[in-house]
């Protein structure tokens, strides 16, 4: 069994930053792509950023310049550090973490954490 947990999540002022944290643990015999997904009340799950294991990162139109995602490899860990929040930010943010298990790939979600930007 794998869980993703993450951390860092809460209120800040428009302007201000926060840092998300998502530590995998269980069974895993390594992590391929890592990322952040955000949901708004009433919208879809929306793609916020990704890494490759190598490092290779893709980011939504919408956080480009704003949010850099980076990841410990050793520690199974991804960061996502978010400055110059607005309040359209404000979200729950969910890690997701393809993870290789006995050469099979499977798909995980964590709880989400909530972020919220005050105006």
């Amino acid at each position: 069994q794998v869980q993703l947990v993450e951390s860092g999540g809460g209120l800040v002022q428009a302007g201000g930053s926060l840092r998300l944290s998502c530590v995998a643990s269980g069974s895993i015999l390594s992590i391929n792509v890592m990322g952040w997904y955000r949901q708004a009340p009433g919208n879809q799950r929306e793609l916020v950023a990704t890494i490759t294991r190598r490092g290779s990162t893709n980011y939504a139109d919408s956080v480009k310049g704003r949010f850099t995602i980076s990841r410990d490899n050793a520690k199974n860990t991804v960061y996502l550090q978010m400055n110059s929040l607005k309040p359209e930010d404000t979200a729950v943010y969910y890690c997701n973490a393809d993870v290789i298990i006995v050469g099979t790939k499977y798909n995980y979600w964590g709880q989400g954490t909530q972020v919220t930007v005050s105006s």
